[in-house]
């Protein structure tokens, strides 16, 4: 009995121990950076702050990064795509549209992809750094390297959202929604292998 007892102790604290590492592991497991390095393209998805997102494509760009910024998101009413909104933050912030594409249709994470894609491919780029919030960025890292295939490389970078930390996503009623929103989307996506 007493063995018994010890043993389900153990079992017990080993359960606590694993749930533990697991609930307070999961703000840096959304959130995967890749080391930076010049890459063909920028690719920035919007959603979120798309603001901030914007704004860090652009200074990556500012800092030689890559040659071309891609911008993808469709409008949410009835005004100009998100896509228009963020090249005209570029356009303000010294960028040329020589160097800018647009994707002003994509509704989802998915259609990002796919509509970035067709860019890329028109420009020949192969390696991208890809932009978007910390919550967001390995369901996106994901599903471009999904859509993108073999032959591609896919660089995530997050620009920051102030309304999410990866060490205390808990801790506000946003943060935990959108952190419990993502990882059933990607359990949505392992189980089922679907991306859209």
């Amino acid at each position: 009995m007493k063995k018994a007892i010890i043993t389900l102790s153990i079992v017990l604290g080993v359960l606590v121990s694993l749930s533990a590492v697991t609930f307070f592991g999961l703000g840096f497991y959304l959130s995967p950076q890749d080391q930076l390095q010049k890459a063909d393209a920028i690719v920035v998805v919007s959603g979120g702050q798309t603001t901030t997102r914007a704004n860090y494509g652009i200074k990556l760009f500012k800092q030689g990064l890559a040659p071309i910024i891609i911008f993808s998101g469709g409008a949410l009413d009835d005004g100009p795509s998100n896509a228009i909104a963020m090249r005209q933050q570029a356009l303000e912030a010294g960028l040329s549209d020589d160097n800018i594409l647009l994707d002003g249709d994509a509704q989802n994470t998915y259609e990002n992809a796919v509509n970035s894609k067709q860019l890329m491919d028109s420009v020949s780029a192969r390696k991208i750094i890809l932009v978007t919030s910390p919550y967001h960025q390995r369901r996106a890292d994901q599903t471009f390297r999904k859509v993108l295939g073999s032959g591609y490389t896919v660089l995530g970078s997050s620009a920051i959202d102030s309304r999410w930390s990866k060490s205390n996503w808990w801790q506000s009623g946003f943060s935990f929604n959108i952190s419990m929103s993502e990882l059933r989307k990607l359990i949505f996506i392992q189980t089922t292998g679907s991306y859209q």
